[in-house]
């Protein structure tokens, strides 16, 4: 049990909506959520298919412990070819959504083809039916997510859509549930967009039998009692969020600031937890207003906040004087550090822009530190802003752009184009900070090394939520490793992949991951599954996923040449903190992070690697 063992499959072309049962080999084989859902991906979808085209599909899926007691069991995916990056996506989502699509019988939802008019998916248990979505087209994310629980006169209805951005074509739209959840990387919400998709809806009451409900009650509850005692599970994540970061990694020297020509922000201070936490001179009170957590979480890291008042960018705006989805760490950073603003309350504004009309932050804000260093050098100038003065420090620029951006507007519409294809319209390539087309978080790989290695080899572009080696040569997590080193990073990386694609597949939240081993987690989907989920099959799992992507993203195109870093972390070291004078290493940790993958010098996964993995 804990799989429904049912998918949804939806004909937007023909309009139909038909139940077919789970494949239980692969699930057997790739456990649930990203696994299962690229397994069925990649059997259905030809790996050179134009990315926002009606052939390529989009799936919406849960894992296997979605839906149950177990803690974070409230996370879902959303799997298709990334229209950032043309490579495979599968962005991750927390919030309560997952849970009412467990809850209402479906393991996943497949979308094909594209529907002639705007619709939306309404699913109430066993009834799954496609509905008019042209009052809610050309709306945010927040007046989608309220007007179809008006509509249909249940508040409890939880809602995925996009935003404006989704459906003009933004490259990195995503698609946001409960208000600020979102599965924010790779343009899944553009692909969404593409097919006249404006949102999903669901109500679910069915609950989520589990196969040994003692066993799997034993095994829940220890897993909750080690998060509880972790110090970053239970005390740091839960008082100051990923914000927690912000000043850590810039006193490490690897907090990438002003488009990465930088290593340390001078103004990391301003825009950390801490600050979020102090109160105001004006009112006495703080950006923070509260924490939050997901569907059975036992963590509750995401932040709530408020901009202050007066701010120029609210003070004659009262619909973004509430309280709403607050800054965490990579917002914060790409936001931030990446553009050299430091004013809190524009920082906070514009992430709820991000939130309303539905686009990545990071991606956003990267790009947009790319298109300030473009300004500043004058490959750009106001001629082609639309008179904006873009330059670095500009609280003003970064919030025009974020509300031109959510329309696909103006030069917010350059800005929506990510900053490979920005950067290569204006002759400057080398200033996209990306890898496969997606811009980095919020590590620089100088000062990290083993993040180099991590967003060059990242099946869906720059990534950190596929290895976080920040655990490991940061925090100490699960032993502390030096960030400054490449030997041994190979191995760490491979093995971070691994375990994260279980994690990922099981329908945990990766952040259990700073307290829990795969040790933790087999127990508790060893009890709630059928099959045999020893700790040894789940990294067989995770490195059969990991190698499933891999071939996808060969057959489309990408090559050895792909798993590299921008020239500036190859070659300008950096200027000032514990990596001064250091540039990343990839040239020594690649080809040793090939040989233990079983590829070859080319990148490509062996037969020998295949046949062993059944794949």
């Amino acid at each position: 049990m804990a799989w429904a063992k049912k998918v949804l499959r939806v004909n937007l072309t023909n309009g139909t909506c038909t139940d077919e049962p789970l494949n239980m080999d692969w699930a057997m084989k790739y456990l649930g959520q990203r696994g299962l859902a690229t397994k069925y991906f990649v059997e259905e979808v030809d790996p050179k298919v134009e990315p926002l085209s009606p052939e390529n599909k989009l799936i919406m899926t849960t894992g296997p412990l979605t839906g149950t007691c177990a803690s974070t069991a409230g996370r879902y995916s959303v799997v298709t070819k990334g229209a950032l990056t043309g490579a495979i996506a599968c962005s991750n989502s927390g919030g309560f959504f997952g849970n009412e699509m467990k809850n209402a019988g479906y393991d996943m939802v497949i979308f094909e083809g594209k529907s002639d008019k705007p619709v939306y998916l309404m699913i109430q248990d066993d009834d799954a039916q496609l509905l008019d979505a042209s009052a809610f087209w050309g709306g945010s994310t927040w007046d989608t997510e309220e007007g179809i629980k008006k509509a249909h006169g249940d508040p409890q209805i939880r809602v995925a859509s996009i935003g404006v951005s989704g459906e003009k074509g933004v490259k990195y739209a995503c698609v946001v549930n409960d208000m600020d959840r979102a599965a924010g990387r790779s343009g899944v919400g553009t692909v969404m967009g593409s097919k006249n998709l404006k949102a999903v809806a669901i109500r679910g009451t069915k609950g989520v039998p589990v196969a040994d409900a003692p066993a799997f009650m034993a095994a829940v509850n220890a897993g909750k009692a080690v998060l509880a005692e972790n110090a970053v599970t239970g005390q740091g994540l839960p008082a100051f969020g990923t914000q927690v970061l912000m000043n850590v990694i810039n006193e490490t020297g690897a907090l990438p600031t002003r488009n990465h020509t930088e290593v340390q922000f001078e103004g990391a201070n301003n825009i950390s937890a801490e600050a979020m936490a102090e109160p105001r001179e004006s009112d006495g009170k703080p950006n923070l207003v509260r924490n939050q957590a997901c569907f059975g979480c036992t963590i509750a890291c995401g932040r709530v906040s408020t901009v202050e008042r007066t701010h120029y960018t609210v003070k004659d705006r009262p619909e973004y004087q509430s309280a709403s989805g607050g800054l965490e760490y990579e917002a914060a950073w790409a936001l931030g550090a990446a553009t050299g603003v430091d004013d809190l309350n524009a920082l906070t504004f514009a992430n709820f822009i991000c939130n309303e009309q539905g686009y990545d932050p990071i991606s956003f804000g990267a790009t947009v530190g790319a298109a300030m260093e473009m300004f500043e050098t004058g490959v750009i100038t106001t001629a082609d802003t639309d008179g904006l003065e873009l330059k670095f420090g500009s609280a003003e620029a970064l919030t025009t752009l974020a509300e031109l951006t959510g329309k696909n507007e103006g030069f917010g519409a350059e800005i929506g184009l990510g900053s490979k294809l920005l950067c290569e319209k204006h002759g400057k390539p080398e200033l996209s900070m990306s890898v496969k087309g997606q811009e980095f978080p919020a590590y620089d790989s100088r000062g990290i090394q083993g993040m180099g290695l991590t967003y060059a080899t990242s099946n869906r572009g720059a990534c950190h939520l596929r290895s976080y080696t920040v655990a490991s040569e940061i925090l100490g997590i699960p032993e502390k490793t030096d960030p400054l080193a490449t030997e041994g990073k190979a191995g760490l990386v491979k093995a971070f992949q691994d375990a994260t694609a279980a994690f990922d597949s099981a329908g945990l939240c990766i952040f259990t991951s700073f307290a829990w081993t795969l040790d933790d987690v087999a127990p508790q989907l060893d009890a709630a599954c059928e099959g045999d989920w020893s700790t040894e099959n789940l990294l067989e799992v995770g490195e059969r996923i990991w190698n499933l992507e891999r071939k996808f993203n060969n057959d489309a195109g990408f090559t050895a040449a792909d798993d590299n870093l921008p020239g500036r972390l190859l070659k300008d070291a950096a200027k000032t903190g514990p990596a001064k004078g250091l540039t990343n290493g990839l040239d020594t940790m690649l080809p040793e992070y090939y040989e233990l993958r079983g590829w070859t010098a080319d990148g490509v996964p062996s037969n020998e690697t295949l046949d062993r993995l059944a794949l």
